[in-house]
């Protein structure tokens, strides 16, 4: 089987709509997710080639297939992460800044910023004291990094 585009995500389904379908899980690193092209297997042993037409990324809760019966569903595996806890505006902005000057991509959840595990950045945290907690956790995308040079 070979997937070309997505059929929609669980967020956007009804609860019933769910549960009246056999689901199987593609799991990903959430590295992964930026690949538009590559070979998957399900947790059922399903091997999927995944080709998309669509330049964008995959996202935790995509389908992959769906019929009246089953579905083939994205799931992200966790990861090794520094969950940093800034306690005001300024230890934001430092922490921004110098995370930012490192090119180390973020993501925000509520008032959490979350980064993938450095020894250099738990480091700094622990340096500058800003609060920060190191778990193992699963993101909806993959930690992005942007292409920027200073010249």
């Amino acid at each position: 089987m070979i997937i070309e585009q997505i059929v929609g995500n669980l967020d956007r389904l009804e609860p019933e709509e769910i549960k009246k379908r056999h689901t199987e899980k593609v799991y990903l690193e959430s590295s992964d997710l930026v690949k538009r092209i590559q070979r998957v297997k399900t947790d059922h042993g399903k091997e999927i080639g995944i080709r998309l037409k669509d330049p964008r990324d995959l996202v935790a809760g995509d389908i992959l297939y769906m019929d009246d019966t089953n579905m083939i569903v994205i799931d992200v595996l966790s990861d090794d992460l520094i969950v940093i806890h800034p306690r005001s505006l300024k230890e934001m902005g430092t922490i921004a800044h110098q995370l930012g000057n490192r090119h180390l991509p973020a993501q925000f959840e509520g008032n959490e910023m979350l980064v993938q595990y450095d020894y250099l950045v738990e480091e700094l945290l622990i340096q500058l004291g800003i609060p920060y907690q190191r778990e193992e956790r699963k993101v909806k995308q993959a930690f992005r990094h942007i292409g920027h040079s200073h010249g």
